[in-house]
């Protein structure tokens, strides 16, 4: 029976002592996805600048994928790890809300880059959409 007092003493302190390094294995494991989200928004603004401000969606359409897998990616973790890292339910629900605005957007802008690049392909607006050929006068002038 002493034993198992002392077993569990001993149990009880490697837990004890295991949680300063749970809450730095935590910190860094978000860290590491922030630095991996800051580089897709990063990556977003240099577009939106190169663009006077507007985003190209030929050029954001991969971004945008990357900073939603990031994020979903990120996503994943702090819910799976909610307890361990003592993430708070509201932080969680927020992050969320934001993750499914991101999706929504790169979803947005990657039809917006099919469509432009099937007009490219297309010789600009297209068949169907362009303006009937200009008929030049015939006979003497």
């Amino acid at each position: 029976m002493r034993r198992t007092a002392l077993l569990a003493a001993i149990g009880f302190a490697a837990l004890l002592a295991s949680a300063p390094a749970r809450a730095q294995s935590c910190n860094e494991d978000i860290a590491a996805f922030g630095q991996k989200r800051n580089a897709a928004i990063q990556k977003l603004n240099a577009i939106s600048k190169a663009h006077g401000g507007k985003l190209d969606p030929v050029e954001a359409c991969p971004a945008l994928r990357n900073l939603s897998a990031v994020e979903g990616q990120m996503g994943a973790y702090l819910t799976k790890n909610k307890e361990w890292c003592n993430i708070p339910e509201d932080f969680l629900n927020n992050f969320k809300t934001g993750t499914a605005k991101t999706g929504g957007m790169a979803s947005q802008a990657c039809a917006l880059a099919a469509k432009v690049k099937q007009m490219q392909q297309n010789g600009g607006l297209g068949a169907a959409a362009a303006p009937p050929p200009v008929k030049l006068p015939a006979g003497p002038l």
